[in-house]
């Protein structure tokens, strides 16, 4: 591989070459976007968020940075969803307009998700959405796209294949090989081996479970555990797993069927995803076997299954207002079972296991992954992923959608079966690479990031105000109020002292009387002129308190002088 530098999508490129940029989703797990440039057009694949890490207080979720698009957007000719998740659509609402609103095509459930997220942004109304069903090639300006189907963790998954000169460009989109999937809708095997046939010059395959050997366990494993479980629960059945995930839905809700159960959905989320399957016809859901919130607290509670979200200890869902005895609706009771159908995101454990823990309080049984087989991956496993490599045999290939472990073994994985050393390429976002029939070569980094969502305010919280969050959390508050008569150079107020998470050794009041004072003998020493200066006396205060808590009780406040001047 050659390595060169260029400014990226302006760059020209050689006849016959295309470009790749990831936006996200490289090293990372979330952010989903890639960039494809090929004759001088532009498509994406993807477009998702990332919630929060546990560094970023105050943020709602994280978006792509798209700074690399700026004035490109008379070049884009679409965007490309290859299933429902929250990290492939969920920045479209945020984006699209900055895009220039191209039009957007995916799978019927893909475009049904995203429809109810465009219209509570009010974007429905400009945003052109294109339903397209897997093996049905369609033109976007040079582009000739065919979806090709997967098994997921969601109904109506897909890959991208890109036909080109110099052969196809496969994005296999997250994926499983389920031999058994609950729709019967398989990985589309036998396009993969055709694309293998008639040429791939880039695989790019979901590298999740890399590190898991073997093959995923079957979806339909969940609904055994579920078959099984249900019966043998006394009182009622909560039941907590991801909104998106209408397999397992389906998997549960014909567990409590098969049990006599009636079955309540409830959560903002889960209700609004269960009415679009529904609606769409992906989720199968007799009409009287659905209960509403007066209903189901009239049934015994053996005759009820509550299907919601907060299975990963949310602190507003309503699996965890049930744990800490704030859902009057329906409280739980000891007898009553709960099973955590999900992975525990990382990140997440603390949250999770407390939730178990209040649970347990409660006198319920608790069943989550670590204990019994009430989950399983959405995503392929090593042999899988060999699998695939086999069967597409391609000339290049890029691991993604992975942490960076997982794309450097991913790309390991590769080497070993069919793609010379220097062709399988471990990319970072923001770093172009150019792909051609003759060679591949990275070139000079653009500008990618991450833009933080906070209400409504975006890209408005950046370094500096994260810094500030964090160091209130940690260390707490003090503000000081001083006034002064700046012609005459004295301090007619103060310095009065209000705190905000600070304490220390014996009352606070104790503490903040000695920070006073302190200040007060800093403020004596002080001349008239100095007296007369605002930002001066801002300066000291600062420097002094800063000081005073550190040598007493080794921390350090944030320190919000005002000075109010006559």
């Amino acid at each position: 591989m050659n390595r060169s530098t260029g400014p990226g999508l302006s760059a020209g490129l050689e006849e016959g070459a295309l470009r790749l940029l990831a936006l996200g989703g490289l090293g990372e797990i979330g952010l989903n976007m890639m960039v494809v440039e090929y004759q001088r057009e532009l498509l994406l694949i993807d477009c998702g968020l990332m919630f929060p890490e546990a560094h970023m207080p105050g943020i709602d979720v994280v978006i792509p940075d798209i700074t690399a698009l700026q004035g490109q957007e008379h070049r884009l000719r679409g965007l490309v969803l290859t299933h429902g998740h929250e990290d492939h659509i969920g920045a479209v609402p945020y984006l699209l307009e900055q895009l220039g609103f191209p039009p957007v095509y995916g799978t019927p459930l893909t475009l049904g998700l995203l429809r109810s997220r465009l219209a509570e942004h009010d974007l429905l109304g400009k945003a052109i959405l294109n339903p397209v069903e897997p093996r049905r090639i369609f033109h976007l300006g040079a582009f000739q796209v065919e979806l090709f189907r997967v098994a997921h963790s969601i109904v109506d998954g897909v890959g991208v294949a890109l036909r080109t000169d110099a052969g196809w460009v496969v994005h296999t989109g997250d994926f499983k090989l389920d031999p058994t999937p609950v729709d019967g809708r398989q990985t589309d095997l036998e396009r993969l081996a055709e694309y293998g046939e008639e040429g791939v010059l880039l695989l790019l395959s979901d590298s999740t479970n890399v590190e898991n050997r073997g093959h995923t366990l079957s979806e339909r494993e969940v609904g055994t555990a579920f078959a099984q479980l249900m019966p043998q629960a006394r009182g009622r059945v909560i039941l907590a797993a991801f909104a998106s995930n209408i397999h397992r839905i389906q998997q549960a809700v014909e567990a409590a069927m098969a049990c006599g159960r009636k079955v309540l959905i409830i959560g903002r989320s889960m209700e609004t995803n269960t009415a679009i399957a529904r609606d769409l016809g992906y989720l199968q859901i007799p009409d009287e076997v659905l209960v509403d919130v007066r209903t189901a607290r009239e049934l015994p509670r053996h005759r009820l299954a509550v299907i919601t979200t907060g299975s990963q200890g949310e602190p507003l869902s309503t699996l965890v207002r049930m744990a800490m005895a704030d859902f009057k609706p329906l409280p739980l009771e000891p007898g009553d079972t709960v099973i955590l159908s999900s992975k525990f995101i990382p990140g997440n454990e603390k949250a999770i296991y407390h939730l178990i823990n209040q649970l347990y309080r409660r006198g319920t049984e608790v069943f989550y992954e670590t204990t019994s087989e009430v989950h399983v991956s959405g995503h392929a496993g090593r042999d899988e992923l060999q699998q695939v490599l086999d069967l597409t045999r391609p000339r290049f290939f890029v691991p993604v959608h992975g942490e960076y472990r997982h794309l450097v073994k991913h790309a390991q994985l590769a080497r070993s079966v069919n793609v010379a050393q220097d062709d399988a390429v471990v990319l970072e976002n923001g770093v172009p690479l150019v792909v051609s029939a003759e060679a591949l070569r990275t070139e000079e980094r653009v500008p990618t990031g991450r833009v933080l969502v906070d209400g409504l305010g975006i890209g408005d919280v950046g370094p500096m105000e994260l810094r500030d969050r964090r160091h209130l959390a940690n260390h707490g508050l003090i503000v000081v109020l001083l006034g002064i008569n700046a012609a005459a150079g004295e301090i007619v107020y103060g310095p009065e002292l209000l705190s905000r998470g600070v304490s220390g050794p014996g009352e606070n009041g104790g503490l903040l009387a000695a920070a006073r004072n302190a200040l007060q003998n800093q403020l004596q020493d002080c001349s008239p002129d100095q007296r007369s200066d605002a930002e001066e006396l801002r300066l000291l205060m600062q420097r002094c308190l800063k000081r005073f808590f550190n040598r007493t009780v080794e921390r350090r406040p944030l320190i919000l002088p005002v000075v109010l001047e006559q």
